[in-house]
């Protein structure tokens, strides 16, 4: 574990603002993982391909993949946490998670209240799946009509006060779904990643996404605040430093039947160099 520990952080390009911070680093997280023998990760239930539930009731997914390689990684055994995107700061803030790892688009405000950590582990768009009937094929044609979304997602704020849509909130993707079928709205407003799985796995005939898809915006992988600068936050970077090199965030992308994303492609190329900066 020791060993694993060690690689972790040589594989972390940022190892300056652990240095500078060391005397101020208590490093309670990690201590707290190693003590209990087991990382409780925030992830996803309901973002398939990236984290959702299986037949059986067990979250699966890409991201699941990449918090057991983290607990590997430490030496201990992994424990999911369901979050949603209004509760999954929240969970990290109040300790109830020790990381996060559930689709969380990486902004300013965001890195105010935890500790995301470089470099981005994936990226994704906004993007809306509509009725094939209602021919849309611009973001301004939502104007004063009811937009299906999920509380806490970002880009609801631009869709309403851009776009002029009427946005319609549910706590989850399945429920803005089946609210969508149901003609409760003219649209459902989500990352492309998970709307285009969801559309190729079928039964979307009647729908399409056909508004272009917009403000590409990268996935931080967070902890506690304090932790972002000592020897948490900088295993966690050095991983995820790790995975773009060794093409291991590109072989889940297949695993998962995820469509190749240009960024992990440009990440992979960028870093695969030691010396690239």
């Amino acid at each position: 574990m020791k060993n694993a520990l060690i690689a972790a952080l040589t594989a972390s390009v940022a190892l300056a603002p652990l240095a500078a911070a060391a005397e101020s680093c208590k490093n309670d997280g990690l201590k707290k993982i190693l003590a209990a023998g087991k990382v409780v990760v925030g992830v996803k239930a309901d973002y398939k391909p990236f984290g959702y539930r299986d037949t059986d009731g067990k979250i699966i997914g890409l991201e699941i993949d990449l918090a057991q390689k983290l607990a590997d990684t430490l030496g201990v055994t992994l424990e999911t946490v369901p979050v949603i995107a209004s509760n999954r700061m929240q969970f990290l803030q109040q300790g109830q998670t020790d990381v996060m790892i559930a689709t969380m688009t990486d902004t300013l405000d965001r890195r105010e209240m935890v500790g995301i950590k470089g470099p981005n582990y994936y990226a994704s768009g906004t993007a809306a799946l509509t009725p094939k009937a209602l021919k849309l094929t611009k973001w301004e044609e939502l104007k004063g009509k009811p937009v299906c979304g999920i509380q806490g997602s970002f880009y609801l704020q631009k869709v309403e006060q851009v776009y002029g849509g009427t946005i319609v909130a549910f706590g989850n993707a399945a429920e803005a779904k089946q609210a969508l079928r149901d003609k409760k709205c003219m649209a459902y407003v989500y990352d492309d990643t998970t709307i285009g799985a969801d559309y190729a796995a079928g039964g979307w005939d009647d729908f399409e996404m056909s508004l272009p898809i917009e403000d590409f915006t990268p996935w931080g992988l967070a902890v506690a605040k304090p932790e972002e600068n000592c020897a948490l936050g900088e295993i966690v970077s050095g991983l995820q430093y790790a995975w773009h090199r060794d093409g291991t965030l590109i072989a889940l992308e297949k695993k998962w039947g995820v469509t190749p994303s240009p960024f992990l492609t440009e990440m992979h190329d960028r870093l695969a160099d030691p010396l690239a900066k």
